[in-house]
């Protein structure tokens, strides 16, 4: 006996629960205000995804663009959650910019600002500016002091014919010079005083070589893997490394580095094994929490650029998240291949979203034998 062909009703409901933005109005996003509204037919009302209100049937709902779209549909905005009036999240980002002037302002004149005393010049509480201003930037308003001071103190020491070394880490707002050389190798890359010197001292060591998905530049600043880089011309890698160490000495390896580079090679084609090889990983405090978010991410799964935002406190920060992304250059073993869109399709790869899809098919097909085996084991 034939099925009956589903209801206009069902048809609807499925189309809704298909939609990525139905997720947001189940959760209540907040993140998600501004970038769309949803209307429900049997109230005649519109919304803000994070509406409070009881969520509706989804074959009741319909996305709009606009509150004026929406008017046009025929729907009059909701008494609860007001969607035409700025939303809180609009509110915090004016609070978020004050906090970030104050906080810069202090910085570059040798303060190191507490979070109570911004708290009670901006007129609200500690615990709500601390947490409005991760959701918004995806720092607490200590490491965006931080991140300040590590600017200042690269941008003091990279002028030419700059303060000695310890005038620039106390101009910087470092309380005491030790405090700042415990972690100059991460802010710097390298000692102040090579840094001063505009790192010409630095000596990386790469090599390219061949792989499935291409060329691979790998790179080595003797801390760690510096720099993995694939691509079609070897010669554009080559420029690219020298784009990004421009005062390095750049050096070819040697018949022990392509070892190194072996192993390398033998991780892009299989990156379930892992790479037991350390790295040099530099980028801002922000970029450094997506890539640990990112490396977090088991080999055959993705998540989205919204769940990583999510992830590390930020979930308003999905842009700035693909921007982290996309300054990653350690191919693979900082696996932004594994961040999809929300509604899982592929968006763009800095090494080609081909490669990208290449990568995420491999990685599933390994991790199958391991979830079967999982699924006996239970």
């Amino acid at each position: 006996m034939p099925h009956a062909a589903p209801s206009a009703k069902a048809q609807q409901a499925a189309a809704t629960q298909a939609d990525p933005r139905w997720a947001a109005v189940v959760a209540r996003s907040a993140a998600a205000d501004g970038s769309f509204w949803y209307s429900v037919q049997t109230t005649g009302v519109y919304c803000r995804p994070s509406c409070a209100a009881r969520t509706p049937r989804p074959e009741n709902v319909r996305f709009h663009a606009s509150c004026a779209e929406a008017e046009r549909a025929g729907f009059r905005p909701c008494q609860r959650c007001k969607p035409q009036q700025p939303s809180a999240q609009a509110h915090h980002a004016g609070w978020v910019t004050q906090a970030c002037r104050l906080i810069e302002a202090d910085t570059a004149a040798g303060r190191a600002p507490t979070l109570g005393a911004l708290a009670e010049r901006l007129g609200l509480s500690s615990s709500h500016l601390h947490r409005v201003f991760k959701q918004a930037t995806g720092l607490t308003p200590r490491a965006y002091a931080a991140a300040q001071r590590e600017q200042r103190v690269r941008s003091a020491l990279g002028q030419p014919g700059a303060d000695s070394v310890t005038d620039a880490i106390y101009g910087a707002g470092y309380q005491s010079s030790s405090r700042f050389y415990e972690k100059s190798a991460q802010v710097l890359g390298m000692t102040p005083t090579r840094y001063r010197a505009g790192g010409a001292a630095q000596r990386i060591r790469f090599a390219v070589g061949q792989c499935s998905l291409g060329a691979i530049l790998v790179a080595h600043s003797g801390q760690g893997l510096c720099a993995i880089l694939l691509g079609d011309d070897p010669d554009a890698l080559v420029r690219d490394l020298q784009d990004r160490f421009a005062q390095a000495e750049l050096v070819g390896g040697d018949a022990d580095y392509e070892t190194l580079v072996a192993q390398v090679v033998a991780f892009v084609e299989a990156p379930g094994l892992g790479l037991d090889l350390p790295l040099d990983v530099r980028g801002t405090a922000f970029q450094q929490r997506v890539w640990q978010a990112l490396r977090a991410i088991p080999a055959g799964q993705t998540a989205s650029y919204a769940e990583i935002a999510a992830r590390i406190g930020a979930p308003a920060a999905t842009r700035a998240v693909a921007q982290a992304c996309g300054a990653n250059a350690l191919a693979v073993a900082i696996p932004c291949h594994r961040v999809v869109r929300s509604d899982g399709a592929l968006s763009g790869y800095r090494w080609g979203v081909e490669r990208k899809r290449a990568l995420l098919e491999r990685e599933a097909v390994a991790a199958q034998p391991h979830a079967a085996a999982r699924e006996k084991a239970a």
